[in-house]
C-alpha cells in the first residue's frame, strides 16, 4: 500500500490513477495519525517551496514524515515533492524536510545559454548514474515530462540518481537508502513514468 500525502499542494489524482493503473494499490493521508501509519510514501507538489513547507507544517506532518523516512520506509518525492527533500531552497527560506543532503538552486542562464527559457518545461531525457531498483528496467531512450525552474543540488555526489541536460547538467533524480525523488512527473510520462511508478510499486 501507497500512501499519498495530500497537503493542498497539487492535485494528486493523476498520481492516484498511475499508482492503480500499474497494479498497486494506494491510499491519501492529510493528518500525523495517516502518515505514521504509512508503510510507504508518495510525496507529490507543485508550486512553491516555502508555500508547501508551510502547508505540510499547518498539517502537522514535517515530523511524521521524517520519522517515517528515518524509520526505514520507502519515501519518494515527486516534482516539489523531491525538492522538499532537501535542505532548503533558494526560492525560498524555510528549511526542507533534510533528508537528503543539499540545497535546490534556480537555473540560471547566460551566454550561449541565455536564451533558454525557464521554467524547464516538457519532455526530456534521463540518464542513470547508479544502478536502482526505482530505474529497473528503464528504457536507454527514456524521456519524462518536466516543469520546474530549480533543481536539487547535491552535497553528497553518491545520492545522485538520474541526471539531465537543460543549460547545464542537472540532477533529476536523488537517493538516499530508503529516500528517493523525481524532479520529473512520471504520472505525465506515459509508459517511462508507469515503470518507475511499478518499480516503486514492487520495492
Amino acid at each position: 500500500m501507497i500512501t499519498v500525502i495530500d497537503y493542498g499542494a497539487g492535485n494528486i489524482g493523476s498520481v492516484l490513477n498511475m499508482i492503480k493503473h500499474v497494479g498497486g494499490k494506494a491510499e491519501v493521508a492529510r493528518d500525523a495519525e495517516g502518515v505514521l501509519a504509512a508503510q510507504k510514501i508518495l510525496l507529490p507538489g507543485v508550486g512553491s517551496f516555502d508555500n508547501a513547507m508551510t502547508r505540510l507544517a499547518a498539517l502537522g506532518l514535517v515530523e511524521p514524515l521524517k520519522q517515517r523516512a528515518r524509520e526505514g520506509f520507502p519515501f519518494l518525492g515527486i516534482c516539489l515533492g523531491m525538492q522538499l527533500l532537501a535542505n532548503g531552497s533558494e526560492e525560498g527560506t524555510m528549511a526542507g524536510l533534510g533528508l537528503i543532503a543539499g540545497k535546490v538552486r534556480r537555473f540560471r542562464f547566460e551566454g550561449q545559454t541565455a536564451a533558454l527559457k525557464i521554467p524547464h518545461m516538457g519532455w526530456n531525457r534521463v540518464t542513470p548514474v547508479i544502478p536502482h531498483a526505482l530505474t529497473q528496467g528503464l528504457e536507454h531512450d527514456a524521456r519524462f515530462y518536466f516543469v520546474h525552474s530549480y533543481y536539487f543540488d547535491c552535497e553528497n555526489p553518491e545520492d545522485v540518481l538520474l541526471q539531465s541536460e537543460y543549460g547545464l547538467s542537472f540532477t533529476s533524480g536523488v537517493q538516499r537508502g530508503n529516500v528517493m525523488g523525481l524532479q520529473f512527473h512520471p504520472e505525465k510520462s506515459h509508459r517511462y513514468g508507469m515503470q518507475l511508478i511499478k518499480n516503486f510499486v514492487g520495492i
